[in-house]
């Protein structure tokens, strides 16, 4: 007479008791799956808004241009403030790579927006003189009216940054300002220069009318210069001493670009510390399925007694409620997924991103999800594994 070997139940059977076994108790399993739903919903819409929004900085820069550099005069060894060669422009452009240069100069000028406002009060905007050539180079643009030309940068004319036209309450072209004592028209304002958004707070005036109307000495104060991007690197160790020969050392040379990767990195340390937050969510989720498990054995003891005396065996058990453990923290997975891709597309949308949710996020959230969810299940299940049939239909 043979032994029986104890039936095994397949993997649809499996699921369908887990599944029998997490309908009973529906409102306990919807408030643990929400803990796990919490910490991957966050690690999702962490990852998808980081992405997108260095994918967002990334196309600024391609479309900016990582080749310009500037050339702003310093201080020499006395603390003097240092004036740059009215030719410097002219010496940048003979340096080879130069594809353009140009160039912009402080003015001292007490800007007011009417002769009835005090001196003193300038709003916080400063006078610049520039080259018509500048929004060329900086890749910047005019939101409303015209820039200046050769034409107007003769005139008493002014094209306003965009913070300083808000500061100034000048929405439109056409009205006037005071430079000093003098009367300027407002021709122009910019839209926001993001290589170099120091210009948001000035007002520009062409060079030549800086010399006439307000006592500029001609001399500029930063050198703007675009070369190949394979030769910013040699320009870059030489455009001080082309800037100003024998004076380099007073000149400081930056690229603005630094300025907008220093961000995008900025940001990856802020997505590091915002997955450690989601993963102490997903940790506490974690932590609700195994509470929600370990009960589940408690309450069900008639139940595995039952199924041990009709011949399940120890590892039957165990599956079973580690199916369970499973599928509760799928479903919680599912569910963060799915706020996440959605957190992820309407803030986007918001923010006139283009929205990108890496794969690999949502795989990896997955995973993470599976590995709660069997960390959460193992004691649980073996604990129910353990019961004694006899013991487990007597308990009360």
């Amino acid at each position: 007479m043979t032994t029986p070997r104890p039936t095994r139940l397949g993997l649809l059977d499996t699921l369908r008791v887990g599944v029998v076994g997490l309908r009973a108790r529906r409102a306990r399993v919807v408030l643990s799956a929400l803990g796990i739903a919490i910490g991957i919903a966050t690690m999702v819409a962490v990852v998808g808004l980081s992405t997108s929004s260095r994918a967002d900085l990334m196309a600024k820069l391609d479309r900016l241009g990582t080749n310009l550099l500037t050339a702003e005069a310093g201080k020499d060894a006395l603390g003097h403030e240092v004036k740059l060669p009215k030719s410097a422009v002219a010496m940048v452009e003979r340096i080879g790579p130069v594809e353009h240069a140009t160039a912009t100069g402080n003015v001292d000028a007490r800007i007011r927006r009417s002769d009835v406002v005090p001196e003193e009060r300038t709003a916080g905007v400063t006078a610049q003189a520039a080259r018509p050539d500048l929004l060329r180079a900086l890749g910047a643009e005019v939101d409303r009216g015209v820039w200046l030309n050769l034409a107007n940068e003769r005139l008493p004319v002014t094209v306003l940054g965009s913070l300083a036209a808000e500061r100034m309450g000048i929405t439109e072209p056409g009205e006037k300002i005071m430079m000093n004592d003098q009367d300027v028209v407002v021709v122009g304002i910019l839209a926001p220069v993001e290589l170099v958004p120091n210009l948001d707070r000035v007002a520009l005036v062409g060079f030549p009318a800086a010399e006439k109307y307000l006592g500029f000495d001609g001399h500029p104060t930063t050198i703007f210069e675009r070369s190949t991007d394979s030769s910013v690197a040699d320009v870059r160790a030489v455009l001080a001493r082309s800037v100003n020969p024998g004076g380099e050392g007073s000149v400081k040379v930056s690229r603005p670009s630094d300025a907008l990767a220093a961000k995008a990195a900025a940001d990856e340390g802020l997505t590091a510390l915002m997955l450690g937050l989601g993963a102490i969510a997903l940790l506490v989720g974690g932590v609700g399925v195994a509470n929600t498990m370990v009960i589940s054995v408690l309450e069900r003891r008639r139940e595995i007694g039952l199924r041990r005396a009709l011949g399940a065996t120890r590892t039957a058990i165990r599956v079973q409620f580690l199916t369970e453990s499973l599928l509760l923290s799928a479903l919680g997975g599912a569910t963060g997924a799915l706020l996440g891709v959605a957190a992820t597309l309407v803030f986007a949308s918001v923010q006139s991103w283009t929205p990108v949710i890496p794969p690999a996020a949502l795989a990896a959230a997955f995973a993470a999800t599976l590995t709660t969810g069997a960390l959460a299940g193992l004691y649980p299940a073996a604990r129910a594994a353990r019961m004694h049939p006899t013991a487990a239909l007597n308990a009360t």
